[in-house]
């Protein structure tokens, strides 16, 4: 089974030279660490940032400088801070081309439930019904199953949703899944050493398997 960083190195191999990506809070930051070399992508948070680098070794960190989810992070050359409404006026307007967002659960028909557990305290939504109701591309970057072991991809979310019908990809510690338009998760690649039986054990939802599986490579 992958790691988180394996999966946000999974997910890096998915962005495109020239692309400007949204990094959501928890695993989706980690992808910022592994962009492929030669690829020149512009990261954005939405708390107002354009040209986001990796993290910043330990001792380097400037506390004014943050992303979505108040982590410190680093500028690359070039960047801009600006403030939140400008931030989501590019969302709004579809100027980002990749978004990469956790969750709690998604649906087999797309949907995706990553902000409530209902009686947990919590501060609100964020940006992230934003960037579901107006993102081209999205990518979830979750575990397959929760600490109980049951399934977080689902025939239909159990938690109050973000949005609906939007995910169109999926990567997890087991599997490389796309969301089909009628409905389902394909499974296209799995973990090195997991098979498709486990992750046929391991999906609440409608899994489509159709020949062999290849196993997940990460770009070191």
């Amino acid at each position: 089974m992958f790691n988180k960083e394996e999966i946000a190195q999974r997910i890096a191999q998915e962005i495109k030279d020239g692309y400007y990506v949204n990094l959501g809070i928890g695993i989706p930051t980690l992808v910022a660490n592994y962009i492929p070399k030669g690829i020149n992508v512009v990261l954005q948070s939405e708390n107002g940032l354009l040209g986001m680098g990796p993290f910043p070794f330990e001792g380097e960190e400037d506390a004014d400088l943050i992303n979505a989810g108040k982590q410190t992070i680093t500028t690359l050359p070039g960047s801009s801070i600006f403030d939140s409404a400008m931030s989501f006026g590019m969302i709004r307007a579809q100027k980002v081309d990749l978004t990469i967002l956790g969750a709690m659960e998604v649906s087999e028909n797309g949907d995706i439930a990553n902000w409530k557990i209902p009686g947990k305290m919590v501060k609100g939504m964020g940006g992230a019904m934003d960037l579901v109701a107006s993102a081209k591309n999205i990518i979830v970057a979750m575990q397959h199953v929760n600490k109980a072991g049951e399934s977080k991809l689902l025939p239909s979310c159990t938690l109050p949703l973000t949005g609906v019908k939007c995910i169109r990809k999926i990567v997890t510690e087991l599997a490389v899944l796309d969301v089909l338009p009628e409905g389902g998760f394909k499974l296209l690649e799995r973990a090195p050493g997991v098979s498709v039986d486990f992750i046929k054990q391991s999906t609440a939802g409608r899994l489509i398997v159709e020949g062999e599986i290849p196993e997940m490579k990460l770009n070191m």
